[in-house]
């Protein structure tokens, strides 16, 4: 039961993981508008995303437009958008590969390998995870390297968005689920001792023990064989 609880938990923090992800790519607030200036209050704040840019009034209306050119946008912005949707295919790859080799189903119960469809499954959430980990911790770093740097003024700066928070913890939940699908312990069984596989010629068992049965020689008594007073 054991190991049937390692799984469940890496497959419900994987999946946790995916939709966290799926959530984080469509959001548009991986950048949002950092109120640095000498005015605390903003007429228009501005947020970010990889697939459109919203602006949020002072009264309480907001418009979103996506991004006009594909082509026009910036390397690192069309990297990440890349690696999200490539951690979002593998996330439901390894969910389709993990739920048949999980000992909690039965599908595939007698084939040999069901156990490393659960390990390969495992495998491909924690690429997912670092997929996800990498275009997040990099433009969390631009936002960083952006905001004190010196050449942009205050009121063009950004700080990071709630879909960055999101993408981090997603990416953790991803590579620890997948981390306990690959981890020995699932795969070493619930931790019963081993039964002893006997030779189903030895009948009784205790003649395949070094009891063997009596032979016609240990039947006599005396040095005379029974038969002789039959």
């Amino acid at each position: 039961m054991a190991s049937w609880a390692v799984e469940l938990l890496g497959f419900s923090l994987s999946l946790l993981g995916l939709l966290g992800t799926l959530l984080a790519t469509l959001l548009p607030h991986w950048w949002r508008t950092a109120h640095v200036g000498a005015s605390i209050v903003t007429a228009v704040s501005h947020t970010k995303g990889l697939w459109m840019e919203c602006a949020w009034h002072g009264t309480g209306a907001f418009q979103c437009q996506a991004h006009r050119s594909q082509l026009a946008l910036p390397p690192d912005l069309r990297a990440a958008r890349a690696m999200m949707v490539a951690s979002c295919c593998l996330s439901a790859l390894a969910c389709a590969m993990a739920v048949p080799g999980m000992r909690c189903t039965r599908c595939a119960d007698a084939h040999p390998a069901k156990a490393s469809l659960a390990l390969s499954g495992g495998t491909v959430f924690v690429v997912a995870g670092l997929l996800c980990l990498v275009p997040v911790s990099w433009s969390a770093n631009d936002v960083v390297a952006d905001f004190y740097g010196p050449a942009l003024p205050g009121g063009a700066r950004y700080e990071l968005g709630q879909a960055l928070y999101l993408g981090f913890a997603s990416a953790l939940l991803t590579l620890l689920g997948g981390a306990l699908l690959c981890s020995p312990g699932r795969c070493c069984g619930d931790g019963e001792a081993p039964q002893l596989r006997t030779d189903p010629s030895c009948s009784p068992p205790a003649a395949c023990e070094g009891n063997p049965a009596p032979s016609l020689a240990s039947a006599t008594h005396g040095g005379y064989r029974l038969s002789d007073y039959v």
